[in-house]
């Protein structure tokens, strides 16, 4: 990442710390599809309600990208970031309200804020050395702490945080140097090597392609990224075979679209090099016109393959539960709203089956929680088996699972379908000599439309749950008084 080339100062500066963030013209900028994601990222992942990238400005805070009911602006003087940029690495604190600094600040006492975790986001000056311009940061109404992976996570985001930031600057100085060189045509080899330099810093290439006699020309960083020699450019049949079937229809379709309309074009592709390499790149594009006349459309194209495989692998984690490589609770939550909304709008059936382990809790404390988290394994390895394939299937949290069940031929045998959930959850655990079982109780229950929300969705079916427990212990009961007559 960009960051780490930089020499933090070890000096707290206030004035090159706000010479810093001037320069990267972030203050009051309009909002960006990058810093916006990122954002979103932190707050599923850390499972916190708030998330924000802030700039901390000579009075004030302001905040760039934000999940959750933030205010945009905050005086800095309560700012809680405004500790976090003086710090080393990350602030945390696990309940505002018992910290001596926190207790009384407005955040706290009008806004209700619990639990704070923040780390500072560096940029550098115009001498190099990074400097503390704001903070990546997620909030809590409800006191919680962060783990050693949550603290990692954390790192980890602020770092891409501050690589986008490096990028950003890279895109603004290659503006800059392409205005420049047509004002003044004097310096035009000058700045066309700082541009080179630019490019492979970043992997950006420029390209333009002419409407008339449809030539393309490219810079040496498109070359690059297609693996090819520098200097003749491929027809443009040519150059297209390098992205997929599909991806080419996107381009082709962005392109018509643009000269049609006047409207540039921002995508994210596969993409196979000249050498057989699978790589993602972003192409940029926009109209050329010339005395009213269409002439070109040109555009930016860069290789974002480490960044969208980084991305890509947060977003695994963020919606996978470790332990048993089954979606989480978040991820479930946004599945059944999608399927309940689907099956308001198309009419299709759809259930929802909760699963809660009896015995579990006993196993646990008899075999130790070793024994338990391979009886948890063994359940999320039963509902990845392919008679369940075309369902979405989760761990809740602690032995609780869910299943959304769309499938027409499972629902179309209903209570067959849970009592073979049921039988599939009898999983045996044997430690130090001792064999105990758990079995998973299921509550199942079709959609209604007269069930709205998730919550009252996952109430209902809840109910039942607990029906079938209680129905069970009942059972239990009376074979135990027969065989004690």
């Amino acid at each position: 990442m960009a960051s780490s080339t930089l020499s933090l100062d070890p000096v707290f500066d206030e004035e090159r710390r706000l010479a810093a963030l001037q320069a990267h013209a972030l203050l009051d900028s309009e909002p960006e599809r990058e810093f916006d994601a990122l954002v979103s990222l932190a707050a599923d992942m850390l499972g916190c309600p708030l998330a924000a990238l802030t700039l901390i400005d000579r009075d004030r805070l302001w905040v760039k990208a934000g999940v959750g009911d933030l205010p945009v602006e905050v005086p800095r003087s309560v700012a809680i970031c405004n500790h976090t940029i003086r710090k080393p690495d990350q602030f945390v604190v696990d309940d505002l309200t018992l910290d001596a600094d926190f207790a009384d600040n407005p955040l706290v006492t009008e806004n209700g804020l619990r639990f704070y975790a923040g780390m500072p986001i560096h940029a550098p000056d115009g001498q190099g050395m990074a400097q503390p311009i704001g903070s990546l940061c997620v909030m809590d109404a409800t006191p919680r702490s962060l783990n050693e992976a949550g603290m990692r996570t954390l790192r980890h985001l602020t770092t891409l945080a501050e690589a986008l930031i490096a990028a950003r600057a890279i895109a603004r100085r290659a503006t800059h140097i392409a205005e420049l060189s047509e004002r003044q045509a004097s310096d035009l080899r000058t700045k066309d090597r700082v541009f080179q330099q630019a490019e492979r810093i970043s992997m950006i290439g420029s390209w333009r392609l002419s409407i008339p006699d449809r030539i393309a020309s490219w810079s040496d960083g498109v070359f690059r990224i297609h693996e090819l020699p520098l200097g003749v450019e491929p027809d443009i049949d040519t150059a297209m075979n390098y992205y997929p079937e599909r991806e080419r229809q996107k381009l082709n379709d962005a392109v018509a679209h643009a000269l049609d309309t006047g409207i540039s074009f921002d995508l994210e592709l596969d993409f196979t090099t000249a050498t057989g390499r699978l790589r993602r790149v972003r192409v940029m594009g926009e109209r050329e016109e010339s005395d009213g006349q269409v002439t070109a459309i040109v555009g930016v194209f860069q290789d974002i393959t480490d960044r969208h495989a980084l991305e890509v692998t947060l977003r695994r984690s963020a919606s996978t539960d470790a332990l048993t490589g089954i979606c989480n609770r978040a991820a479930f939550d946004r599945a059944l709203e999608a399927a309940i909304d689907h099956a308001r709008d198309s009419g299709d059936l759809m259930a929802l089956a909760l699963i809660d382990l009896d015995g579990f809790k006993l196993i646990n404390d008899t075999l130790g929680h070793m024994a338990g988290d391979d009886i948890l394994r063994e359940v999320g390895r039963r509902l990845r088996a392919p008679w369940l394939q075309g369902c979405y299937v989760a761990r809740l949290g602690g032995d609780e699972f869910g299943v959304i069940v769309e499938d027409a031929g499972l629902l179309a045998r209903f209570e067959q379908f849970r009592q073979q959930l049921e039988e599939t959850l009898s999983v045996s655990v044997t430690a130090e000599g001792l064999t105990m079982t758990c079995a998973g109780t299921v509550g199942m229950r079709l959609w209604t439309p007269d069930t709205q929300t998730v919550r009252d969705f996952v109430h209902r079916t809840d109910a039942i749950l607990y029906a079938a427990k209680r129905a069970r212990v009942g059972e239990r009961r009376k074979g135990d008084r027969r065989r004690a007559a």
